[in-house]
């Protein structure tokens, strides 16, 4: 599914289980011969390749540890791919969802999609300017496809509650940041009141992935401008669709960028800037993107306080041997940085 690099620990998966219940899935016992590789990487949801001589599929299944109410629920995922697999919207498909009987929780597999993900590097055949441009381009008009879809025709009229869904937002995301919260960040207060006080109306209601950026897709290894699946639905719902492409300006770094969440391999020549991915998502859309400024100082807030429940689930050992120890800083970065949005618009 991906190129990142795997573990062998597979905390909350038992691979001798699991491979028997894919033989029965699949009517093929060559499953019960399973491995399992824990991808390195992800920062909620727990994400296995599973290899056995039958061929590989991807399980995803929710932290070990304390999870916060309402967060990690395997149906939303599994229901919204399998709602979006006949559209262009480009999802695996998912193969099963079960319920907590075998590991505790529930979890769903899915189709092994091949491509590239790309995080602080690109592969060498794609690092060129050309290249690069391709991958910005493909990734915003996906995004511009997925908020081109009409909900109910999908099967996801009832997915979630458009009306009032960014004031309901800020609520909760404020809300998870008092139960995850382990110090105090004034700046992150400030920046919750300022958003609780400008809620924009929205222009249409649409599906939110929720957290759409480069290093949640899967690039092509033949073609830098095709993605080839959406990943981590976890977050997805009905709602005001800008509030994806405040995420995307959240992710995205232009040159010169000091706060950098994720990573700044978009800072280099060849990638569109920021201006340019909202300037051809507002001409895909037919959105006004006047008040973007709002949505991406949203996004840091939204964005600080996921980075927060990450710490917490990380001190309380539910996130495997990952190390998330320098998260504790990116909190603070994200809410001044948020803040600095307001001060200068």
């Amino acid at each position: 599914m991906t190129e990142s690099a795997a573990g062998t620990a597979t905390p909350g998966l038992d691979p001798d289980a699991v491979g028997v219940r894919l033989a029965e899935l699949f009517d093929e016992p060559r499953w019960r011969d399973l491995r399992a590789e824990l991808i390195a990487g992800g920062r909620s949801n727990l994400t296995y390749r599973l290899i056995s001589p039958a061929g590989s599929v991807v399980l995803r299944r929710p932290p070990t540890g304390h999870v916060l109410p309402k967060a990690h629920d395997m149906g939303r995922e599994a229901r919204i791919q399998q709602a979006l697999y006949p559209t262009g919207v480009p999802v695996p498909k998912v193969h099963t969802l079960e319920g907590p009987e075998l590991l505790g929780a529930a979890y769903y597999v899915m189709e092994d999609v091949p491509g590239l993900v790309i995080n602080d590097t690109l592969p060498e055949a794609y690092d060129d300017p050309d290249s690069r441009r391709a991958i910005g381009l493909g990734l915003i008009d996906t995004l511009i496809a997925l908020h081109q879809v009409d909900p109910d025709r999908v099967g996801l009229s009832d997915y979630g509650r458009p009306e009032g869904f960014l004031e309901r937002q800020v609520r909760t995301w404020s809300k998870q940041w008092e139960l995850s919260k382990t110090e105090e960040v004034p700046e992150l207060d400030r920046l919750r009141d300022l958003l609780s006080d400008g809620v924009p109306q929205a222009q249409r209601n649409g599906i939110v992935h929720g957290d759409f950026k480069l290093n949640n897709v899967l690039i092509s290894p033949d073609d830098p401008g095709r993605v080839n699946a959406v990943l981590d639905w976890e977050l997805s719902t009905l709602g005001d669709p800008l509030a994806d492409l405040g995420m995307l300006m959240l992710y995205w770094t232009d040159p010169g960028d000091q706060v950098v969440p994720i990573s700044a391999v978009t800072a280099a020549e060849g990638f569109p800037d920021r201006a340019e991915l909202a300037q051809r998502y507002a001409g895909g859309t037919g959105l006004d993107l006047s008040d973007l400024d709002f949505y991406t100082a949203y996004a840091y807030f939204k964005f600080a306080v996921i980075v927060q429940g990450v710490v917490m689930r990380s001190r309380g050992g539910a996130m495997g041997d990952q190390d998330f120890s320098d998260f504790d800083q990116l909190v603070a970065k994200c809410a001044v940085a948020g803040l600095e949005i307001f001060e200068d618009n």
